[in-house]
């Protein structure tokens, strides 16, 4: 199973940087991995800028994956919920799994019914921090499902 993680707007602090090439490289190890950079919408109203970007995210996608779309008001998984969650698509033979991390103002609600709904926290973070954390949380399902010492 390939993982793809898509976000709107490029990483710019070196150390989120960092963190993304520690944990992309810790994947790595499990499964096939691509980070795409979705170029943000500027300059318009905000259900413009969602409209925007959620057609360029669209483009990304390849028929037959399967979405997972980080939302504040997604489902609250722990991280035994998203490593069961994960193992459950790769043993049904799911191909392509990707994560989504939206712009500033979220999807579009047409956009939102296209995939599963998770949030990280009820807590808020920038943009930039939920791509290390989820990232964090990629590999970290991988190595519950592979019965490794990481999680605890």
């Amino acid at each position: 199973m390939k993982i793809k993680v898509l976000w709107v707007g490029k990483s710019r602090d070196p150390w989120i940087k960092d963190a993304i090439d520690e944990y992309a490289g810790r994947i790595r190890r499990y499964s096939l991995l691509e980070l795409v950079d979705i170029r943000d919408e500027k300059g318009a109203e905000a259900e413009e800028m969602r409209s925007r970007e959620c057609e360029r995210l669209q483009k990304q996608i390849p028929p037959g994956a399967t979405l997972i779309l980080l939302d504040e008001r997604g489902e609250q998984l722990d991280s035994q919920g998203l490593a069961s969650f994960v193992g459950k698509q790769r043993d049904s033979g799911v191909g392509e799994l990707i994560f989504i991390i939206g712009g500033a103002y979220g999807f579009s609600e047409e956009f939102r019914r296209r995939g599963k709904l998770i949030a990280l926290s009820k807590m808020t973070f920038t943009h930039q921090m939920v791509r290390a954390f989820l990232l964090e949380q990629i590999y970290r399902a991988f190595t519950i499902l592979n019965g490794e010492p990481y999680h605890h």
